[in-house]
């Protein structure tokens, strides 16, 4: 078998690069290939799930003998763009680091799971180490989605980079897009034109006091306050025209105990408020995104055996902490499966230089092995 190293450097070679997010980039199926040829010589099944053509996920499965709880290892097969990048996929190593791109978010993560399945085999279990390799994670996880219509474990562990920490809840977040009207006329006849640009004013200043009311709440432990932001704004055709409509999209980030029913209730809130001040105000509102917060109880067994381990095998106590983006945790917690994040350590995710650190990629394999052989046991 390729040592993990190897193995990881394998998949920082293939470009897997979300064609949702670069128009060309080359998807998921070229390292679905790679996962799946590899899993067979390793003597694992090989699973493939593609509910949309071109974009696969690989569920790799370490099967036990029967009787046993199954832990499922999670980790995304896709990347962002390389764009100011030089030789994104070389997967050069220097100084106990591996640079390319999705070396640390997350093939570092991705190779140990991977690593972990090919060792478990050995360990004769009874329940089944599953490995989820899932596509479009860095857009609209369709790959994580479809995988949980098929697949289901007693518990779970997504390896996104925590740095060998142990990650117990992220935040959510709801997009809106508001829609506010005017009535087109020439820039001249100021009777006959309502200025739509103008009349999504107190939207702005709507959303600015609503974000300053949430971030002075309470908020969560580990994730302090949910937060509201305008992201987009558009409207208008030329100079000399009033505006018929104008486009605000804003978006809303949640802690957990918030819901995209509140969220969404805050905007209506925020919108009905206008239309008091101002009977003329005329807007709508539609809801395109939502993506749940994300919690377990520390107490909850994959938390603390993740924890132990951890602990012993690097040598510290490790952190328990919250993160603020989202990620496919939520999903798998939602579908009922104990969920925690842990995974290796690096840096430059998105960025221009991106790299994993070789030991704690090992380290966290060494992790993710010693619970699976307690908990599949």
């Amino acid at each position: 078998m390729k040592t993990l190293t190897t193995l990881l450097a394998d998949l920082v070679g293939l470009d897997s690069i979300n064609p949702d997010l670069v128009p060309d980039g080359a998807g998921e199926a070229p390292i679905a290939r790679y996962v799946s040829d590899w899993a067979g010589a390793q003597g694992l099944e090989a699973h493939w799930v593609e509910p949309v053509d071109g974009r696969p996920s690989v569920v790799v499965v370490a099967r036990g003998s029967g009787g046993g709880r199954s832990l499922m290892l999670n980790g995304h097969l896709d990347t962002v763009g390389v764009a100011g990048m030089t030789d994104p996929f070389s997967a050069r190593i220097e100084h106990g680091q591996l640079f390319g791109r999705g070396a640390y978010d997350m093939k570092g993560g991705l190779a140990a799971c991977l690593w972990v399945a090919a060792q478990a085999k050995q360990l004769s279990l009874r329940g089944d180490v599953i490995v989820a390799c899932v596509a479009d994670e860095e857009a609209a996880s369709l790959g994580m989605q479809a995988v949980l219509e098929h697949w289901h474990a007693d518990a779970a562990i997504v390896t996104e980079p925590t740095g060998l920490d142990v990650c117990v809840a992220h935040k959510g977040f709801v997009w809106v897009e508001v829609k506010v009207q005017g009535r087109a006329a020439h820039g001249s006849r100021p009777d006959l034109g309502v200025d739509a640009i103008a009349k999504a004013g107190p939207v702005l200043m709507g959303v600015e006091a609503l974000d300053r009311h949430l971030r002075a709440g309470p908020g969560h432990p580990l994730l302090g306050t949910g937060s509201v932001h305008l992201s987009l704004i558009r409207g208008g055709q030329e100079m000399s025209s009033y505006p018929d409509s104008c486009f605000v999209g804003l978006e809303r980030r949640t802690v957990p105990g918030e819901t995209p029913e509140s969220a969404e209730a805050e905007v209506e809130a925020l919108l009905n408020e206008a239309r008091q001040r101002d009977p003329a105000f005329r807007a709508s509102h539609r809801v395109t995104l939502v993506r749940s917060a994300f919690e377990v109880p520390p107490e909850t067994e994959v938390v603390r055996l993740v924890r132990r381990y951890a602990g012993q095998i690097t040598g510290a106590e490790r952190r328990v902490y919250g993160e603020t983006f989202w990620m496919d945790a939520a999903f798998l917690g939602a579908a009922g499966i104990p969920t925690v994040v842990f995974g290796a350590g690096g840096g430059g995710a998105h960025a221009t230089e991106e790299w994993a650190d070789l030991t704690s990629v090992q380290q966290c394999a060494d992790v993710l092995l010693a619970v699976a052989g307690e908990f599949c046991a």
